[in-house]
């Protein structure tokens, strides 16, 4: 029998060390393997459900991440609130290196990857006009304010394929736009956690400016790799009081609308 979990979260191998009295299962999914075992323990005393979401040293690609299996694995474990902590560039230069951001908007640049649950025979629609649960993200921006770090309340995050980075004329043109920071994961993870029904909150960690901000250097995974070596601790004490601070029931509606959990294949 699997172990259960309320909270879920995603992040970088690193982060399995925040969680007390771990147990780790294999869970299996229609879509195929996930990204890792999950790893079920406790924080705080609510049991969260932790996945690498690029593997076991970061060997997959943001492009390559069977982003449903990893949605559907949390789902079965009976996650229903899910933190996604992430690396981001900046598109703008008041959102700097080392600020985290806490998302509420995302625009869609990807391509080819797989991100619905409802492939038919019936249609079935989501609302997604917010992208993100404001129940998470308050207390997201809560716990980042009481760990003293600078976070921005509210911003827009552009996704884009990967695995390159931008070009200088398409991280102008998304500066442009007034969006705040660049991102290769949040879509469709945020879409797919909908339609399941899980709230799912985004903690941006700005590991640089974007090719396109005045003066900027080109982005290198030398650099996003150092920078967020630096700043993992700070993530996990964000974590770490945050999960605590989750409502046990929400009241967003984010499951409006969601599959019937009795639909879900095992």
């Amino acid at each position: 029998m699997l172990p259960s979990a309320e909270i879920g979260v995603f992040g970088g191998t690193a982060f399995y060390s925040f969680l007390d009295d771990v147990e780790e299962v294999t869970v299996q999914t229609p879509y195929g393997a996930p990204s890792a075992p999950v790893a079920v323990g406790l924080v705080g005393g609510r049991r969260v459900a932790f996945l690498p979401r690029h593997g076991p040293g970061h060997g997959i690609p943001a492009h390559r991440v069977n982003y449903r299996a990893n949605l559907w694995a949390l789902r079965r474990l009976g996650v229903r609130r899910l933190l996604a902590p992430c690396s981001v560039g900046s598109l703008q230069p008041h959102v700097r290196p080392g600020d985290f951001v806490v998302c509420d908007q995302l625009v869609d640049r990807t391509s080819g990857r797989a991100d619905t649950f409802f492939d038919g025979p019936l249609p079935a629609h989501v609302s997604f006009a917010d992208p993100y649960c404001p129940e998470l993200g308050r207390a997201a921006v809560d716990a980042a304010q009481a760990e003293g770090v600078t976070v921005h309340e509210r911003g827009t995050v552009v996704v884009i394929q990967g695995p390159r980075f931008s070009t200088r004329a398409e991280s102008r043109w998304f500066s442009s736009a007034g969006w705040e920071v660049v991102n290769m994961t949040q879509y469709p993870e945020a879409v797919l956690a909908r339609e399941l029904g899980i709230c799912y909150s985004g903690l941006a960690l700005v590991t640089d400016y974007d090719a396109g901000v005045e003066r900027a250097e080109a982005v290198t995974m030398e650099a996003v790799f150092r920078m967020l070596a630096e700043n993992i601790e700070r993530v996990k004490g964000v974590l770490l009081r945050a999960i605590p601070a989750i409502p046990a029931d929400p009241s967003c509606g984010c499951a409006d609308g969601a599959m019937d959990p009795g639909s879900l294949p095992a």
